[in-house]
């Protein structure tokens, strides 16, 4: 398997030349994950919400990525995020003290701060009631399916399948019916 194109050309947006040390040690996850997370779940969240820019899913995946104890991992994305992604070190400071139980109300508009509760939440895992609350939150905000559909899509990598799946679970209990066009 090799590192296809458009991974190649996602991942370098991102993180120019950078390397993770993985690729030497462990060529075929990185391929794997590459591919995987700068590929197919960019292609597939953009099929679900074209408007899932690359700030907001940056946002909602440093969110997903902090809940889940990736420290290491939110360090290089973050740094990214904000060289490269759109995100201003106070954007990032308001994630943090979100993430810390106090509601950053500052730099991050009310759509947004929505958007990195619900990532955060399904990162977390285990938080079911509080999950359809903030999908409720997010759609009284106006935020829509296809867009929380397409923020799952992108942290599928991140917080992997179980927790997407209880999230996407949520989003199908509370979203009105037949939000899906197939």
């Amino acid at each position: 398997m090799a590192i296809s194109d458009n991974a190649k050309r996602n991942h370098s947006e991102l993180f120019g030349d950078r390397a993770s040390t993985l690729a030497r040690t462990d060529p075929e996850l990185i391929e794997y994950f590459e591919n995987f997370a700068f590929d197919e779940t960019l292609a597939d969240a953009g099929a679900l919400d074209e408007s899932l820019e690359l700030r907001t899913r940056l946002l909602v995946q440093l969110a997903a990525t902090l809940a889940v104890g990736g420290l290491g991992e939110f360090r290089v994305l973050a740094a990214a995020a904000i060289e490269r992604g759109g995100v201003s070190p106070v954007e990032l400071k308001e994630l943090v003290y979100q993430a810390t139980a106090s509601v950053g109300r500052g730099g991050l508009d009310l759509p947004s701060r929505e958007l990195i509760t619900f990532a955060m939440l399904a990162g977390l895992g285990g938080a079911d009631p509080q999950l359809r609350g903030h999908v409720g939150g997010n759609l009284a905000v106006g935020n829509t399916p296809a867009q929380l559909l397409a923020v799952l899509t992108v942290l599928v990598p991140f917080i992997g399948y179980p927790r997407t799946l209880n999230a996407l679970a949520a989003v199908d209990e509370v979203a009105p019916s037949g939000y899906l066009v197939a």
